[in-house]
């Protein structure tokens, strides 16, 4: 129905028969259709298609105001923005209300004196009926329910007892649409009574006045697991009031983690060289984050936000159009070298513990994208089992490994090379024929690579091959200014003995 069909009139509306309908059965209402006709009831939103939606789906059908809670970067506020699509695309309204009055069913003091039926109008859209606010200490009554203006008395010459005087606060000018509250805990103690007056009696009290403002509202409220659980934070009458609690939760899976990087991350770029991502640089990033979430150095409290891999896979590709403009390259593939790269991009995601702090948030950083490599390296090839030392006296795997020597492993041919006393360099000034040329030269190194991952590109999995038995200790790696070199580990030790005794 287009705006120039809509009824403009009072009486027209009353013609029409289009009466007030309460917010919360306009979601159940529009819910029920979305759900009927097969519709996706919150886009964008992925992995919560059999845990975090069908709780939203039953809280919305049950009418209930509810909280989210979940660790950072878990969707919350993405959900709760998706709320507006369960309403009405246009709902009339009395232009110029504080509170968005229905015409016919006035509630505040201005429209209830004024509106007749010649009373022009207005339509107000799903984006004009929900409001937002992040929960600070620093939030007062008059911020959320309101409070008298004393400028407004004196410019309309009006008495402080008059109930227009009243400047309303964003609860009330959210009636007949959708209020959220991000981080509920954060609100001062008296704040949240005021909260807890509209849930239960579903009205407004400001500075004493003898009104009663039945707003119509649906409330919904954000908050950490953490900190909404711990007594004190949130007074029990309040969590009482509140319908539903939901817990959100990160991507299960690599795969559900890839899909969501992907629909978020900026990949697609114009005035550089073209950036090719491969199925595999998409697992190691978000195996990446998924290391991080279970390393004993970061708070799991806290949590590793989903954002952590967005910035981290916009990162890899700028660290791969850099090296682009360098080589003079038109297309790019991502590295295992641009994996170290993405360092600043995941040190600000990650909120550290005690032994973290002493490693520092760089070093955490680097040590939970070695871990990533490793995890992904076992998980497309053979375990390489122990440190070099291990491997040339062809004793046999540890717990859990077969029981074939190392030694007639066929990362062999690749560790003997070392043993010689050979090393590969790999810096950010080869371009992708000179990291090839360079790589085929390790003996072994390709065949193995070819094995194990194929289908991907071949320069990515010979250089996965190479760190994964670095991070395995069984080669040495050495950081350079701008790129890596692989040596023999018992070399590399051997040399650090000798300088530490002259």
């Amino acid at each position: 129905m287009t705006t120039t069909k809509l009824p403009n009139t009072v009486g027209m509306l009353k013609a029409a028969g289009i009466g007030p309908v309460p917010v919360k059965e306009e979601m159940r209402r529009n819910l029920l259709r979305k759900m009927r006709a097969g519709e996706t009831v919150f886009p964008g939103i992925v992995g919560y298609e059999k845990t975090v939606v069908p709780a939203l789906q039953n809280a919305i059908l049950a009418r209930h105001d509810f909280i989210l809670l979940g660790l950072r970067g878990q969707g919350k506020s993405r959900i709760l923005r998706a709320l507006s699509g369960l309403l009405d695309s246009q709902v009339p309204v009395i232009p110029g209300c504080d509170v968005n009055d229905h015409p016919l069913a006035p509630i505040c003091r201005r429209c209830r004196r004024t509106v007749n039926d010649q009373t022009e109008i207005g339509w107000l859209t799903p984006g004009d009926r929900y409001r937002e606010k992040l929960a600070t200490p620093d939030v007062s009554m008059a911020d959320l329910i309101g409070d008298v203006d004393p400028i407004k008395a004196a410019n309309e010459r009006r008495s402080l007892s008059d109930e227009e005087i009243i400047h309303y606060g964003l609860v009330p000018r959210t009636h007949r649409g959708i209020f959220a509250v991000n981080e509920l805990p954060d609100l001062q103690t008296r704040i949240q009574v005021g909260l807890l007056n509209i849930l239960e009696e579903r009205d407004v009290q400001i500075r004493g006045f003898p009104i009663r403002l039945p707003i119509d509202v649906c409330v919904v409220f954000t908050a950490n697991p953490e900190d909404y659980t711990n007594r004190g934070t949130i007074i029990t009458p309040l969590k009482d009031r509140i319908d539903a609690q939901i817990m959100t939760h990160y991507p299960k899976t690599l795969e559900e983690a890839e899909a969501i990087t992907t629909q978020e991350a900026w990949t697609k770029r114009e005035g550089a060289c073209a950036v090719k991502i491969p199925k595999l640089v998409r697992e190691l990033v978000e195996e990446v984050v998924f290391q991080a979430r279970k390393s004993e150095f970061v708070d799991p409290a806290s949590g590793v936000s989903a954002r952590a891999s967005i910035s981290a896979m916009e990162t890899l590709v700028s660290s791969c159009e850099r090296r682009g403009v360098k080589t003079g390259e038109k297309e790019i593939t991502p590295r295992i070298t641009d994996l170290y790269g993405m360092v600043p991009a995941i040190a600000g995601k990650i909120e550290l513990v005690y032994e973290g702090e002493r490693e520092g948030v760089a070093g955490v950083a680097r040590r939970v994208i070695g871990q990533a490599v490793l995890a992904v390296f076992k998980r497309r090839c053979p375990d390489p089992g122990g440190a070099p030392a291990v491997q040339r006296s062809g004793m046999k795997r540890g717990p859990g490994s077969k029981d074939a020597p190392l030694e007639a492993t066929e990362y062999k041919p690749i560790i003997d090379w070392f043993a010689k006393g050979n090393k590969i360099e790999l810096t950010d000034a080869l371009d992708v024929a000179s990291q090839r040329q360079a790589l085929e030269a390790v003996p072994g190194l390709l065949k193995v690579a070819q094995r194990h991952l194929a289908g991907e590109d071949a320069v990515l999995a010979m250089e996965l091959v190479l760190d994964g038995l670095h991070q395995a200790s069984i080669i040495a790696r050495e950081d350079l200014e701008s790129g890596v070199s692989y040596k023999d580990m018992l070399k590399t030790m051997f040399e650090g003995m000798s300088g530490e005794e002259v």
